[in-house]
């Protein structure tokens, strides 16, 4: 087995990694991958984005959003997460069977002290009953990986804001995340590990897996990227995890419904978004305009759904004609 330490703290440029080292490399063993990132939120393949997270937390506290190749639901990861990714050959029999991937893993945090860690449920690693490791898995051709994330110190206040979304405002043909009693690992390891940084943690994890006490002794199963393969990562990322059609527009065709009241009357929006972009737009409600506010609906029409989009547009006319007594921020918001 080879492996390979991440050296970007970037979601986008680390999933570009995993993918460029699946489908560019031929290794005649299998590949371990492990990275570790800022704050981010990376929801499934086959997941509506605007549905799985809390737009306005997210852009106010400057957490990354992107999209893996892989399903399953989307995951809050931060400095105190470390993942985890085998790649190997493809094997028909394999795909879907998590407790086998896992194995290696789930036995080092055992001999660290966990010893109530358990695969469980479709993707879970479990510790006394509590989630702290989701995994997904994904195929191209002759080749698959199976990652996941291991929580030893993540902030789990945030999870809570970033991924709540109400049930109410909209409605798509996504998968849906599932939550779960989740835990970070730390307390349930032994308390010579307790102290570890996630660095630590890591080396540990490859020293336990590769069954050696020194990193030194296995140096030539290490592999390093060279300037050709950043460069050809760099493309993915620019394709992939930095491309807003791939991150929002990707998501299932899905319904917004938003009503508000307000000062001058009562709005309701009802919008259908395809491909991240806005395919129908209706306006009800008892406002007063002097102009028609299905012509300004007609005007948002081929938009994409986030704000920088809808301001631009909005700009090109006086929202008050449309609704007597707003003004376009306060319309994005409502959008929104």
């Amino acid at each position: 087995m080879y492996y390979h330490n991440m050296e970007s703290r970037d979601i986008g440029v680390n999933l570009a990694t995993e993918q460029y080292l699946m489908n560019a490399k031929n290794f005649d063993e299998p590949l371990l991958l492990f990275y570790y990132q800022d704050p981010c939120i990376i929801v499934g393949r086959n997941q509506n984005t605007l549905e799985e997270i809390n737009q306005d937390y997210v852009t106010d506290h400057h957490i990354a959003v992107t999209r893996r190749l892989s399903g399953g639901g989307a995951v809050f990861d931060d400095l105190g997460n470390l993942s985890f990714s085998f790649v190997v050959d493809r094997n028909d029999d394999r795909f879907g069977d998590f407790k086998a991937f896992t194995a290696p893993i789930v036995t080092a945090l055992k001999d660290m002290g966990a010893t109530g860690v358990t695969v469980s449920g479709r993707n879970d690693i479990l510790v006394d009953g509590k989630k702290f490791s989701g995994n997904a898995m994904y195929v191209k051709d002759d080749k698959m990986f199976s990652h996941g994330t291991l929580m030893l110190d993540v902030d789990q206040s945030v999870v809570a804001h970033a991924l709540n979304v109400p049930a109410d405002k909209m409605a798509s043909k996504g998968i849906k995340s599932v939550r779960s009693r989740v835990t970070n690992l730390k307390p349930y390891l032994d308390s010579q590990y307790q102290s570890l940084t996630v660095p630590e943690f890591r080396d540990l994890l490859i020293k336990k897996v590769f069954g050696v006490s020194d990193l030194a002794a296995i140096q030539d199963k290490q592999y390093r990227l060279t300037e050709k393969d950043r460069m050809a990562i760099q493309d993915l990322v620019d394709q992939y995890y930095h491309n807003w059609d791939w991150v929002y527009g990707k998501s299932p065709e899905f319904t917004v419904k938003r009503r508000q009241h307000f000062p001058f009357g009562t709005i309701d929006a009802r919008l259908l978004v395809k491909n991240g972009r806005l395919t129908h737009v209706t306006f009800f409600g008892d406002f007063f305009g002097e102009k028609d506010a299905n012509d300004l609906a007609e005007r948002l029409v081929g938009t994409r759904y986030e704000a920088l989009s809808l301001e631009k547009v909005l700009k090109t006319v006086n929202v008050n004609d449309y609704f007597s007594g707003m003004d376009q921020a306060r319309l994005v918001q409502f959008l929104l």
